[in-house]
């Protein structure tokens, strides 16, 4: 006979302040938004899948698979990436109960932790799973999953509406046809946006082995000869309406530093020319993807597209596993960012032109309060980005909003991004986000700093105005 189960039960009230005077607070501010549609101004769910609306394959594909929070943790442990679906394309059966096994039987390594949190909201909220997960009853929640999915009810464009998504931003490279944009926007049964964001970042990096190869391709796509530095600069611009004229309304960029330093043009091109021959050095090749920074920058002026930073990160940083499985499976690492001097010639350029606008993310938590409250504080363009990646958690998002607020207030910040390829944590990591913002304007109004009214109408802007203005949604 088994042993009883653990309950899959979420507290309501979880993540309010502990205090229950200031919690009673909390959930009347909640209550104000926790209905409110969805804006999902960054993230990295493919459009093809809404655009086709075929079913989702089977749980691991879909909730452990494409999602490197909860697979980092796993192979953390010693379970190896390979066996839990990465870059193995489509999984048979008995392999996507393999790796859900995986989880199941780890998922103690997520206490604590922002994946256990939405990963609880996904399974009982969406699927109904009323047992917390463990080795003895990984299959029987895998059936009920699987269950589910066979459901047209679960098909992604039924969810889509089901989470109560409004806007959702994919991101997407610039020789991408945008073919499903296209395809959503023809739709006369799909009346949410869906819109592609322009993501640059391997075509203004000469340092890296495949760059000449991807400037060709970006030639090809935009009818333009990249075989000169001022062909390049068309081929680029070309690309970036292309996107425009399919919705988007934002250009994201990561390198790992965001130095904006100018070259003069001459040897822009002179640099453009010996990194296509292969002869740039690293000195080069860096000075070159700084001075394209600053490129973007006065594009994004002329064009209109927002354009959003999240620096620092060292990219694979285990190059065996970068080599197996490719880029984004769970080893990108931050590193120290500094902000200030960096901008600073971009922003002197177009920090206070009117069809600029910047938002300025990290993974430095030290950056928040020192430079980019600071600069969000003064420069008419540029706004807090909400914390990401490693720092979507409670705690981080908490000491963001005390790192901000006291400088740049509520409405130089960017409202939630959930920057995510796991399409059914969506819902879950925005309710975290409603959840915590509540939070912390009760404590304002308990501390007789502002006015429950003033509290309400803050909490429904950060859902509904701050995204739209600053990713011009």
């Amino acid at each position: 006979m088994s042993r009883p189960h653990a309950a899959l039960a979420p507290h309501p009230d979880r993540l309010f302040p502990y205090d229950p005077a200031v919690r009673a607070v909390a959930r009347r501010l909640y209550q104000a938004v926790r209905e409110l549609p969805i804006v999902s101004p960054h993230g990295h769910v493919d459009a093809a899948q809404l655009a086709a609306d075929t079913p989702f394959a089977d749980p691991a594909s879909l909730l452990v698979t494409p999602d490197h929070y909860v697979t980092r943790l796993l192979h953390a442990d010693g379970v190896p990436l390979d066996e839990l679906g990465v870059g193995r394309g489509p999984l048979t059966e008995p392999e996507a109960r393999a790796v859900w096994r995986h989880l199941c039987a780890r998922w103690s390594l997520f206490r604590g932790t922002p994946v256990r949190y939405w990963f609880e909201s996904e399974l009982s909220e969406i699927f109904g799973v009323t047992e917390r997960p463990d080795a003895e009853n990984a299959d029987r929640i895998y059936d009920q999953v699987a269950e589910r999915l066979a459901d047209p009810a679960y098909r992604p464009r039924a969810l889509f509406r089901r989470f109560g998504i409004e806007v959702l931003a994919t991101t997407d490279d610039p020789a991408d046809d945008l073919a499903a944009h296209a395809a959503l926007a023809a739709d006369p049964d799909w009346t949410a946006r869906v819109v592609p964001t322009f993501r640059p970042d391997r075509y203004l990096e000469p340092g890296r082995p495949d760059w000449a190869e991807a400037v060709a391709r970006l030639g090809l796509a935009a009818d333009s000869d990249t075989g000169d530095y001022p062909g390049y600069l068309r081929a680029l611009e070309n690309r970036r309406a292309h996107f425009v004229a399919h919705g988007a309304t934002s250009a994201d960029h990561s390198h790992l530093d965001v130095r904006t330093d100018p070259l003069d043009p001459q040897e822009a091109a002179r640099i453009y020319r010996a990194a296509l021959d292969g002869v740039a050095s690293e000195a080069e090749t860096t000075a070159f993807r700084r001075h394209m920074l600053l490129e973007m920058a006065r594009m994004s002026a002329e064009d209109g597209l927002v354009m959003t930073l999240h620096p620092a990160v060292r990219r694979g940083h285990h190059g065996p596993t970068t080599a197996r499985f490719g880029a984004d499976t769970g080893h990108d690492i931050p590193v120290r960012a500094e902000f200030t001097e960096a901008l600073r010639p971009l922003l002197e350029r177009y920090g206070t032109h009117p069809g600029f606008q910047l938002v300025l993310f990290t993974l430095d938590e030290t950056v928040f309060s020192r430079e980019i409250a600071p600069l969000a504080g003064f420069y008419p363009s540029v706004y807090a980005g909400a914390p990401w990646w490693f720092l979507d958690a409670p705690d981080a998002v908490r000491r963001y909003r005390r790192a901000v607020t006291e400088t740049a207030g509520f409405a130089r910040t960017s409202g939630f991004i959930d920057d995510t390829r796991a399409f059914c944590s969506i819902p879950a990591r925005h309710d975290m986000s409603r959840r915590l913002d509540s939070g912390i304007l009760a404590e304002l109004v308990a501390e007789h700093r502002l006015d429950e009214d003033e509290a309400i109408e803050t909490a429904v802007d950060l859902v509904t105005v701050n995204p739209r203005r600053a990713f011009k949604l």
